[in-house]
């Protein structure tokens, strides 16, 4: 094998090790939000008793995707180019049950000291044209490796399951059509995010009338309890909820 082979060889070798290192450190990132998140969903389920979140989808885009974006914006075919200019690699959707919701989860996953909010794209209070909504914040998250700390973008979008639905099949319709949708179809398309954002707000409107009822409710029921046993008795069934052991 002659030295331009090896050199070739070698280089190879250490792009492709560049390339793995730079997909792991997008999943990692990925881990590290979803840990973040995880947490979130668990406290307000066992201390709130509410969970404003239905569900969470995540995905890290394909390396065509990726080489697609960078050749529509004319930017540089390397590594480092992928690194500075494409910050939606790594994704983490959101999905909750009111428009309140996402705002919540926002603020509290922008409050956490780790986390670099670098953008904020409100598609809700302005839906893009076609009627797209959601919440899309882009953010770094610090991942630590063997060689040290690490900052990596990630892009979390947050939205209702209205508008996840609407969104889904807006984009099956555009692949299906090749990205040239007639004008009927995307017109139909506008009115239906329309009725998405509608059943939003009414649905909103109809969760804070219920929240007033029950406090409401709560407020009737207060009862003088004897506090020595029902208060042992909650703190069982609290440790049982969290899965832990006691021993009487």
């Amino acid at each position: 094998m002659s030295d331009n082979q090896n050199i070739n060889q070698t280089l190879l070798k250490n792009f492709r090790e560049e390339v793995t290192r730079s997909m792991l450190l997008y999943k990692f990132a990925l881990d590290e939000i979803s840990t973040k998140v995880n947490i979130l969903q668990e406290e307000f389920q066992l201390i709130h008793e509410y969970n404003p979140i239905e569900h969470v989808n995540t995905r890290i885009k394909s390396p065509k995707s990726i080489l697609n974006k960078l050749r529509k914006r004319n930017l540089p075919l390397s590594l480092q180019s992928i690194q500075e200019n494409i910050h939606d690699i790594a994704g983490i959707r959101i999905i909750c049950s009111f428009v309140s919701d996402i705002y919540h989860i926002s603020n509290m996953i922008q409050s956490q000291e780790d986390i670099e909010v670098v953008e904020i794209k409100d598609y809700i209070k302005n839906p893009k044209p076609n009627g797209y909504q959601s919440l899309h914040i882009i953010m770094k998250i610090p991942v630590f490796m063997t060689y040290g700390e690490e900052h990596v973008f990630v892009e979390m979008q947050i939205r209702t399951i209205a508008m996840d639905f609407w969104a889904s099949l807006e984009h099956k319709i555009y692949y299906k059509y090749n990205k040239k949708v007639p004008t009927h179809i995307t017109d139909e398309l506008k009115e239906a995010a329309d009725a998405a954002a509608h059943l939003d707000r009414k649905m909103e409107k109809l969760n804070k009338e219920i929240s007033l009822f029950k406090d409401a409710s709560l407020d009737d029921d207060d009862e003088a309890f004897d506090h020595q046993n029902d208060l042992e008795q909650l703190l069982f069934e609290e440790i049982e909820k969290v899965g832990l052991h006691y021993k009487q």
